[in-house]
């Protein structure tokens, strides 16, 4: 069973409270709908809160703004062990969905794959609680890939803003997984050294630059336990006081906070997790004259890329896809808050809003495209349309009105 904080459905953001009994199994968190719905990753974890949900869900409203996407935005999260045995991940997930039957049947929430979570999770806990799942709904996704690839794109912006390039940059990574281990890649592979990582068990630092393809390698073997493997382990915390140029937030909710930001020596933040600089973190950074991309900017590539490859967009176009609006806006975005002496946040969701009210009122009076649109992308998941048609059109559907 689900409980809400809010009166009414009109009223945002809302956060569901999901129950078996007494026991509380999570929460789900709507920002906004558009046609009713939202859409948003849900994430199996240790720990979470209400807050943590509304704050990513709202960033979720903002990625699908800036991209033009007609989703509300919201988040959802449970409570468990995402390191735990299949059968146990499973259990806690249908559990979860059954005690929110209501809102996933009815599509006002549609999750998607987020932290300690995968598609085939989600497909399966769908099919569980019997709702309809098409073909081509929840299929596996590089979706990590995607998301560090748009935070080195922001990061590219930034780092020939400070004037610099990349083989003289230090990089530090907070978040080993997913996200982070390819944004390390990225990084080398445009010549940048990264000197510093952690995960949730500690850190490593190397100021000569760490061997990515070999922490990768213990990573996969070993799980985030293996920086305590290294000669040298760190406490997690003290990650953000090695003095470094660009630093990558990859990780949880708020691990840049109040009580660690003056600590912080870095020249520029691109970051690839959702929310992980609290807000008068980010005020301190933005006084001292740190550049900071905001969260839904820089790692929108996961959204941007999912939706994509779940239109058969082949692998090798979706790069420059994502690469080429992530740096124009970032420029833009940059530019226009030097002009009004204010964040880059600021502007970047002044323009996320405006254009995700945009796409509600069409979606509310949908012309001809918009039927269109609507009635191809059913018979797609159905299979109906061939893969590769939809792949030659998606990118101009999904491009057209952005800037």
């Amino acid at each position: 069973m689900t409980h809400t904080d809010a009166p009414t459905e009109d009223t945002h953001p809302i956060c569901h409270r999901v129950e078996a009994g007494s026991t509380c199994l999570g929460f789900i968190a709507i920002d906004s709908t558009i046609e009713g719905r939202a859409r948003g990753g849900l994430r199996l974890v240790a720990d979470l809160s209400d807050d943590e949900m509304r704050d990513a869900a709202r960033t979720m409203t903002l990625k699908y703004g800036l991209l033009g996407l007609p989703q509300g935005g919201a988040k959802g999260g449970l409570f468990g062990d995402p390191d735990a045995p299949v059968e146990e991940r499973h259990a806690r997930l249908e559990a979860f969905a059954e005690g929110a039957a209501a809102l996933l049947r009815a599509r006002r929430y549609v999750p998607d794959a987020d932290l300690g979570t995968n598609a085939a999770d989600i497909r399966w806990m769908m099919q569980r609680i019997g709702t309809p799942v098409r073909p081509r709904d929840w299929r596996a996704s590089r979706s990590g890939d995607h998301t560090a690839r748009s935070c080195l794109a922001a990061a590219d912006v930034l780092v020939d803003d400070l004037g610099l390039a990349w083989p003289d940059c230090r990089v530090t990574i907070e978040g080993f997984g997913k996200v982070g281990a390819l944004a390390a890649r990225y990084v080398r592979a445009r010549g940048g050294r990264v000197i510093a990582i952690s995960t949730s068990h500690g850190a490593i630092h190397d100021a000569d630059g760490l061997d990515i393809d070999a922490l990768i390698a213990k990573a996969m073997a070993r799980g985030s336990r293996f920086v305590l493997d290294e000669p040298r382990p760190l406490p997690r915390e003290q990650l953000f006081e090695i003095p470094t140029d660009v630093l990558l937030p990859c990780a949880r909710r708020h691990s840049l906070h109040a009580g660690n930001v003056d600590r912080l020596i870095v020249r520029a933040i691109s970051v690839g997790a959702n929310n992980p600089i609290a807000p008068d973190a980010e005020a301190a950074l933005e006084q001292r004259g740190v550049r900071t991309v905001p969260d839904f900017v820089s790692n929108c590539g996961g959204v941007l890329g999912g939706t994509l490859e779940f239109a058969g967009v082949s692998a090798d176009r979706i790069g420059p896809i994502i690469d080429a609006p992530v740096r124009r806006w970032v420029t833009r975005f940059l530019a226009e808050a030097r002009r009004q002496e204010t964040s880059i946040r600021a502007v970047a969701e002044r323009e996320a809003l405006a254009r995700h009210a945009r796409v509600r009122h069409a979606a509310a009076r949908p012309g001809l495209v918009q039927r269109v649109t609507g009635l191809g992308l059913e018979a797609y998941r159905r299979e109906w349309i061939p893969e590769r048609l939809m792949g030659t059109v998606a990118p101009w559907l999904l491009t057209r009105g952005w800037k």
